[in-house]
């Protein structure tokens, strides 16, 4: 297809296409003619996997190709790779909370991750955001959440299961890869808001007619 058609495809508009292209986010089509170049469905996923990042996940346009740039290492184990994109969608950040506070979290999140078994690398940011979040449930006082971090746990790794699972029906690498990124910016809105729900739905149960 020509990029016109590509745009309609994918209702990304030709000049922003032409903006992923200069920018080496958007692999170039194969040229049909000095003038012309031609597109396939790799790039109308690539397309769809570039709006995922930018538009729903407000990610930057440096992150999104450090990002691609990460699933199209292919002498890199698919694993790397998807945990390379993972750290990138990552946001760093610092939570107040006490000295107390974050030392009883470390522990806590380390006693955890070694119960369960799970295979995580020790500079994974996801990491240090949950030592964050713990620390400051913790300093807000907030223990009876804190003590249920286990629960938190599995409920968490059923759900990943499902997701990692639901994908590995795709038949390439590059379509498992850009599977695992997406589920994992939308997986984040679809908890969210189905967390979301449930609880309004509990409190009415417990509490409205209080």
């Amino acid at each position: 297809m020509r990029i016109g058609e590509l745009s309609k495809a994918t209702g990304v508009p030709v000049p922003t296409i032409k903006y992923y292209l200069r920018e080496g986010l958007l692999p170039a089509g194969e040229l049909s003619s000095p003038n012309q170049a031609s597109y396939g469905d790799a790039h109308v996923r690539r397309l769809r996997l570039i709006r995922a990042l930018v538009e729903l996940a407000q990610v930057p346009v440096a992150t999104v190709k450090e990002i691609l740039e990460s699933l199209d290492a292919d002498t890199e184990p698919l694993h790397e790779q998807i945990g390379r994109a993972h750290r990138a969608l990552t946001p760093t950040r610092r939570l107040s909370a006490t000295d107390e506070a974050r030392a009883a979290a470390t522990t806590q999140v380390s006693d955890l991750i070694a119960a369960r078994g799970w295979s995580v690398e020790a500079d994974a940011p996801a990491l240090a955001t949950l030592v964050d979040t713990v620390a400051a449930l913790r300093t807000l006082g907030q223990e009876g959440l804190v003590a249920h971090l286990d629960d938190y746990a599995d409920a968490v790794e059923r759900f990943a299961r499902i997701e990692i699972e639901g994908v590995t029906q795709n038949p390439t690498r590059d379509q498992l890869a850009e599977s695992v990124v997406i589920g994992t910016i939308l997986g984040e809105t679809l908890i969210a808001s189905l967390r979301l729900l449930a609880q309004e739905s509990i409190s009415a149960d417990l509490w409205k007619n209080r």
